[in-house]
């Protein structure tokens, strides 16, 4: 120390005497310590007005660095609660605690928005994502970013010029109106309709429980069809009855979502109509417990109340299936983007991202299998049917769906066909193009319903291409489409099987009984659908119409539609069930081909593997985003 007194002896840290005195009565400071202190407040108001010039813009991109630290406090601290409807708790609280937090969250909106003029709109989109562990919130208030210009769709007639066609499109919807209203008579609120029996039907995808799942899978045909009163009978079930919280039985994940969560999300791009977003969030939600897997692969089967989730048996040691982890994509960005819950689009691109980047035999195909547990291919068996057909759709579709912007989809697509056109497209001896399934490197020259889907995704990939190629596939998908046909024109019944095969003396023929079956499936037609729009070559429809006429003579029965047995036989016994898709897809298909091109326009529109029409991002404005990222 300098030696000298700094407080006084009498000092104490209550005393309230100023200025501070020395003992001998002088004040503290001389003059040029007041000086000095001069000069330190001059420098430090001048480093402040410096400081306060570079320091960030109080816009939202920088507030929320500093707001960042709150976040993990939980979404309700800045107001993700959703509103209290009808006087219903939501998420599990009781009203008056959600009310509470919904108006506490209102006033941080307003205290942010007042102090930092900041769009909590963009905060929203950088928020941690969140517990995937953990159902999301329905997120069905107006958001910022939604397009008020979008207003319910209004379809076009779709009416033909030519009387012919009209009459017979006219004849598809009446087809159409008779499976619903049987259904509706003999087991509404069933999944499915026992026409025979005169009773419901649920397929065990569906587990043990009444979903109604006719009802929401073939509602947005009703809309597209014109049917209105039919359309809103439907609705008016879903809102009273459609719930997937305490089902206590396991159902299939993907057609839950292609079926469930597809349907739901057409009729809301169709309606506007939120209590459609509000039920397909809530089941794709309960979905959400099958992708907790090593890999995030998920499994086949989940349990909606518990959680608990599992893959088949009989799948090569439990694997998943090439087909289903791979057929979510469309659904699950879409319900992403439009609630602005990046769950499920972060499982779907890293489902994808994951089998981008695996090894790959011959150049792009792959097995049908895939462990959950290890992210590695099964045994290697490859199709284009049964087990793998959705995949290969998606990849082209996503790239669709992004408005042509979802590069790395169109390169696996891109890859994927090229393998196939080399190492599974054949020919018969007769010249008949088809596509075969690959078994440890081994042929099998078989070729299932299923796969004739591809024949008009082929081609409509093309189009895209260069002029070599786009004629390439425009040809091949001719050729492909004229021998699925051939699968049909070859039987008793004017209808194809389930499978058919190539061997020195058949063509285009099922060989097994269990091939000979037909359960009212719309790949073939499908086909023919993609082919009419992109050529407008009238066979396309002259092969609908005999479709049509062999469905109608030989599947209908007095009280519904009904799949057969063995479509070599005429009189061939009838299977009693008159599946959900014969709706959903197989009338919804037919309808198209004898409509305009503007119904349902490939430019607006693209269709889920269940023909439920999704919008295309930049063209159609049903397609908004609520997220920024």
């Amino acid at each position: 120390m300098s030696g000298r007194n700094v407080l006084p002896t009498h000092y104490s840290r209550s005393s309230t005497q100023f200025p501070i005195l020395s003992p001998n009565g002088r004040s503290i400071l001389r003059i040029r310590e007041k000086y000095l202190l001069v000069l330190v407040v001059i420098v430090f108001i001048v480093f402040s007005v410096i400081g306060v010039a570079f320091l960030p813009e109080l816009k939202a991109s920088n507030v929320y660095k500093y707001i960042k630290p709150a976040d993990n406090l939980g979404p309700d601290l800045l107001g993700l609660v959703p509103p209290i409807e009808s006087g219903h708790a939501l998420g599990g609280h009781d009203t008056h605690t959600a009310r509470a937090k919904f108006e506490d969250a209102e006033r941080l909106r307003a205290k942010i928005s007042q102090h930092f003029s900041y769009n909590l709109s963009q905060l929203n989109a950088v928020l941690p994502k969140p517990n995937e562990n953990a159902l999301p919130q329905d997120l069905t208030e107006k958001h910022e970013d939604f397009d008020d210009n979008w207003k319910p769709l209004v379809l076009p007639n779709g009416e033909d010029s030519d009387p012919e066609v009209r009459k017979k499109r006219d004849f598809i919807k009446e087809m159409m109106r008779e499976a619903w209203v049987h259904y509706k008579t003999y087991a509404w609120g069933e999944n499915e309709l026992k026409p025979i029996s005169k009773k419901g039907h649920s397929a065990g995808i569906f587990g043990t429980t009444k979903l109604g799942a006719t009802i929401v899978d073939g509602l947005d045909t009703l809309f597209i069809m014109g049917m209105k009163d039919e359309f809103k009978e439907g609705r008016d079930w879903i809102q009273q009855n459609l719930n997937f919280d305490e089902i206590n039985s396991e159902v299939s994940v993907f057609e839950t979502v292609i079926r469930f969560v597809g349907g739901l999300l057409t009729c809301y791009a169709f309606t506007k109509d939120d209590m459609f977003l509000e039920k397909a969030n809530s089941i794709a939600a309960r979905m959400l417990p099958a992708f907790n897997t090593p890999t995030g692969l998920p499994h086949a089967l989940v349990n909606p109340s518990t959680g608990s989730s599992k893959n088949y048996v009989w799948a090569s040691q439990s694997s998943s299936i090439l087909s289903e982890v791979g057929t979510l994509h469309l659904e699950f960005l879409y319900l992403s983007d439009i609630t602005g819950d990046n769950t499920y689009k972060d499982k779907v691109i890293s489902i994808r991202h994951r089998l981008n980047e695996l090894p790959k035999p011959h150049g792009g195909l792959y097995p049908n299998y895939i462990s959950p547990k290890t992210g590695q291919f099964g045994q290697p068996h490859i199709s284009v049917g049964a087990l793998g057909d959705s995949f290969y759709e998606y990849l082209l579709k996503e790239w669709i769906q992004s408005g042509g912007k979802d590069m790395e989809a169109r390169h696996m697509w891109d890859e994927a066909i090229a393998a196939i056109d080399k190492n599974l497209v054949q020919k018969s001896r007769s010249g008949l193009t088809y596509i075969a399934e690959m078994k440890y490197d081994r042929l099998e020259h078989k070729m299932d319903h299923l796969a004739c889907f591809i024949t008009g995704l082929i081609a409509l990939s093309g189009q895209s291409l260069d002029a070599q190629l786009k004629n390439h596939y425009l040809e091949l998908g001719a050729q492909l489409s004229h021998t699925c046909h051939e699968s049909y024109a070859r039987t008793d019944t004017g209808i194809g099987p389930e499978s058919f095969r190539f061997t020195d003396n058949i063509e285009a023929k099922a060989v097994r009984p269990n091939e000979k079956y037909y359960i009212q499936r719309p790949e073939v037609i499908e086909g023919w659908f993609y082919m009419w729009r992109l050529t407008h070559d009238n066979k396309y429809r002259d092969w609908a119409w005999e479709a049509t006429q062999a469905i109608y003579k030989y599947c209908r029965t007095e009280t519904g539609y009904s799949g057969i047995k063995n479509v070599y036989d005429v009189n061939g016994p009838k299977d009693d069930v008159q599946q959900s898709f014969l709706l959903a897809e197989t009338l919804k298909y037919l309808y198209l081909i004898f409509s305009t091109d503007d119904l349902v326009s490939f430019e607006e529109w693209v269709f889920n593997t269940e023909a439920h029409p999704l919008p295309i991002f930049g063209k159609n404005p049903a397609y908004y985003k609520k997220s920024l990222n």
